[in-house]
């Protein structure tokens, strides 16, 4: 069966309308959803653990007798690393050594203090300092996420927080069909990856009453100073919530691929980078820019015969027919134009030339370039983090990374001799703008008095 995705031509008289179309999607969260999570906000800041453990309860169908029964000790983390397959251990420690190692690079090349001084003496410079205290959330609703696990934990340990509090609800059947026998499951290699990533403390809390516990703090859920990670739609009203209270990295839209193709890989390849994205959510949008008419046709028929061998082939359906589209460009060069009008979260140069396509390239959460390269290496093991912008975002916002569990203190050491020039400069702009305390403080300390 044909899967009817859009096929879109630059050249067309309507493309701008019909674009506009493919990239439409609202981030208003639904006014019921705002409603209930700021009650559940409310209820949890009010009565803590209380709250948590209900709506645990209630939302989970976790027969918890308190709230020492949702913390998932070190002793359990650490088991789950000894019990899951090799295979799986291997994959695991080796995916944390390569994200490990690239966000080492990261703190290395922008994360530590600096300063200089002045030839008069005067020291400036910036402290770099680690937060107290970060809450990662783990999505665990459709699908269990121990890769969410890495991207969040490892740059926070790398950037020195002490301490890494985990909530993740507890996941329904890995089929991704929720059941009733399925709740109350704790996915083993996610507690595996916490294991492995350095988490503090983990709890089987989710969705907004997670947020709350994380934000407000309760008698056993510590608070801190920044929530990170995805979520679903009430997760990321939450987010939006407490946000203020504490730090937030980011609000996550639908998950979204990009692939500018010149026709010189194999469209069952390109098919399946498609497919990678869609099967995430029935909102996640893929889009294809090629030149080659005919190659869009051969991606078109990859598409259709490699869909019916999909586990998650009704969502990829929906997925790709709902946003997704395969727009004929005139040019490599339109393409890369288009691409940075879309600001896509994953953008996939699948070219025999990706360093020519690169530079012009502005906007993207992450760039894969060459065939080689599928956007899957980047959500697992390639090291980059997969936490990216969403939703054009990406024209002003940044991957996750070590910078995000750090702040910036300035550093300003004024000499006497320093004082004599910044005092003069100060105290005439401070009395342009009618501050006369503010003048004065610097007119004080001048050896000659104005």
């Amino acid at each position: 069966m044909t899967v009817s995705i859009r096929h879109l031509a630059t050249t067309q008289a309507d493309f701008e309308a019909e674009f506009q179309r493919v990239l439409h999607w609202s981030a208003e969260t639904d006014s019921a959803i705002e409603e209930r999570v700021a009650a559940i906000l409310a209820d949890v800041k009010t009565r803590g653990d209380a709250a948590v453990l209900e709506y645990t309860q209630r939302f989970d169908g976790l027969a918890a007798s308190g709230m020492p029964a949702l913390e998932l000790g070190q002793d359990e983390l650490q088991a789950a690393l000894k019990a899951i397959p090799a295979e799986q251990r291997a994959a695991l420690e080796a995916a944390a050594r390569r994200v490990r190692a690239y966000h080492v690079r990261q703190l290395e090349a922008c994360g530590r203090s600096w300063s200089y001084r002045d030839e008069d003496g005067t020291l400036l410079g910036q402290k770099v300092t680690p937060l107290d205290r970060v809450g990662i959330y783990v999505p665990g609703g459709k699908a269990a996420y121990p890769s969410s696990v890495l991207m969040n934990a490892i740059p926070a340990h790398v950037a020195g927080v002490p301490e890494i509090i985990m909530v993740v609800p507890t996941p329904a059947r890995r089929d991704g069909i929720s059941s009733k026998d399925s709740k109350g499951e704790r996915n083993q290699l996610v507690l595996a990856a916490a294991a492995v990533a350095g988490v503090t403390r983990a709890f089987t809390v989710g969705g907004a009453q997670a947020v709350a516990a994380l934000a407000y703090g309760t008698a056993t859920v510590p608070k801190v100073d920044k929530i990170t990670g995805p979520g679903n739609a009430y997760v990321a009203s939450a987010k939006k919530h407490v946000f203020g209270t504490v730090g937030i990295d980011m609000i996550a839209g639908p998950s979204e691929i990009l692939v500018l193709a010149d026709g010189t890989t194999p469209p069952d390849w390109v098919a399946m980078d498609l497919f990678s994205q869609a099967e995430h959510d029935e909102l996640a949008q893929s889009i294809l820019l090629c030149p080659d008419a005919g190659y869009i046709a051969q991606v078109q028929a990859a598409i259709d015969r490699l869909l019916p061998s999909q586990s998650r082939a009704a969502i990829i359906r929906a997925s790709l027919e709902g946003r997704g589209a395969l727009i004929h460009t005139r040019s490599m060069d339109e393409a890369c134009a288009i691409s940075n009008r879309i600001a896509p979260e994953h953008l996939e140069v699948s070219s025999n030339d990706p360093h020519k396509w690169e530079p012009l390239l502005k906007h993207a959460g992450a760039i894969f370039l060459g065939a080689y390269t599928s956007e899957s290496l980047g959500d697992y093991c390639a090291g980059p983090n997969h936490v990216l912008p969403t939703s054009g975002t990406a024209r002003f916002s940044s991957p996750l990374g070590v910078y995000d569990f750090q702040k910036r203190s300035s550093l300003i050491e004024v000499s006497e001799a320093g004082a004599q020039t910044l005092g003069g400069i100060a105290s005439v702009l401070a009395h342009g703008e009618g501050l006369q305390a503010h003048a004065q403080a610097a007119e004080f300390r001048l050896k000659t008095p104005r």
